[in-house]
């Protein structure tokens, strides 16, 4: 169990990791004056490996400063380089047709198109982001437009060209999670009427469809139908992701009153793919697993990514602080204690993405197509917000 004293010295310790590790290792080096956005690309000691940009994560980077900005300090800083960000995804990202490129140069010209939109669910949050921190009411209308059109690709009305054949149709559990935190972060920064319903709906698809009870399990891929299909892909499981939506719904039941419901939900998917999940040999949360302990396919299924770990040290604080379980708050140490451990870079700041499943580094770059100022900052502004306001509150209560 975690004390008052205890969990008010780990909000301090998750706040010093942000404002004096974590964000210092990416700006104001990385803001693209010349261009605008961000150079992400980087190597451990922040030295630029590339200079392309992955329009998701300029979209996260401006989120994530125009957060800061809106929830821990007014600094001008953060404001400047979140309008840099939102000019650049603005001006830059999207196509003729209203589409977000995934990745571009420098100077915004496209490289490639993917096939999902979630270039556009991180523009969303950006955009509201943003425009809370600075008042500017086109990109609030930006933010909601762009939300509109995302919820018509989650609900099939609007399509995008399709990845795989007819033969073996399949629904993941990506489209809900990601319209469920997009749909939070936009109603926690300006508003949006569409959002308690939409939210109650895909969480309800989540709970019907992907998670399986009799098995202790959270799927990644079902068939349209909800069950199971029995081929590797379909048999692959993702135990960070599905930990990151647990914590997705435990932030939904709070923001409803403590919901018992949603957060039955959310302690049992995070039960469930702790338990598949994590390493008991070397600790930390591997990061592909099989559904039936099958081979799995891909090369990497027993390395530690560095976002698994962000998730879990999310959704096991906030696990613990919503039910007062001793077991959760074990879970938080183990996590915790693991993640800060191997991956933290105590030179340079910030943590290494990539590690070995015994823990040695696999390679240096912070910064990638893939990797950058989200999971690490988001984790660590979320548990020093959360664990204040809990602390706040009890004190209220009490």
């Amino acid at each position: 169990m975690y004390t008052t004293q205890e969990l008010a010295e780990l909000a301090d310790f998750y706040k010093n990791q942000l404002l004096n590790d974590t964000v210092p290792f990416w700006f104001p080096r990385s803001f693209d004056e010349e261009f605008g956005g961000y150079l992400l690309m980087r190597d451990a000691d922040g030295s630029l490996i590339d200079t392309d940009k992955a329009v998701w994560i300029q979209g996260r980077a401006c989120w994530l400063l125009a957060t800061l900005y809106n929830t821990v300090e007014q600094k001008e800083e953060w404001l400047k380089g979140a309008q840099l960000g939102y000019a650049f995804l603005k001006e830059k990202c999207f196509n003729a047709e209203g589409k977000m490129y995934f990745h571009v140069d420098r100077a915004g010209n496209p490289i490639r198109m993917r096939r999902y939109f979630f270039s556009e669910t991180f523009a969303v949050i950006a955009f509201a982001a943003y425009a809370k921190a600075s008042g500017d009411e086109e990109a609030a209308e930006l933010a909601r437009k762009i939300f509109g059109t995302c919820m018509q690709y989650a609900d099939g009305s609007l399509k995008m060209d399709p990845k795989f054949e007819d033969t073996r149709p399949s629904k993941g559990i990506g489209i809900p999670m990601i319209m469920i935190n997009t749909a939070q972060q936009l109603r926690e920064s300006i508003g949006d009427p569409r959002c308690d319903v939409a939210i109650a709906n895909w969480i309800k698809e989540i709970e019907s469809n992907f998670v399986k009870d009799d098995i202790r399990c959270v799927m990644e891929q079902v068939a349209p139908d909800g069950s199971i299909i029995d081929h590797i892909d379909g048999r692959t499981l993702n135990p960070g992701h599905a930990i990151e939506g647990a914590w997705f719904i435990l932030h939904e039941a709070r923001y409803r009153n403590n919901d018992p419901a949603m957060i039955d939900l959310g302690c049992r998917m995070l039960d469930y793919m702790w338990e598949r999940g994590w390493d008991k040999e070397h600790g930390g949360i591997l990061y592909y697993r099989d559904v039936y302990d099958k081979p799995v396919q891909e090369y990497w299924q027993d390395m530690k990514f560095w976002w698994p770990q962000n998730e879990a040290i999310i959704a096991c604080l906030l696990a613990f602080l919503m039910t007062n379980e001793k077991k959760y708050a074990e879970m938080h140490k183990q996590i915790h204690d693991y993640a800060y451990a191997y991956f933290h870079d105590k030179e340079n700041g910030e943590w290494f993405g990539y590690l070995h499943r015994d823990g040695r580094i696999a390679q240096t770059a912070k910064g990638n197509l893939f990797k950058g100022p989200f999971h690490l900052p988001r984790q660590e502004w979320y548990c020093s917000q959360i664990i204040q306001q809990f602390l706040a509150d009890k004190s209220i209560n009490s």
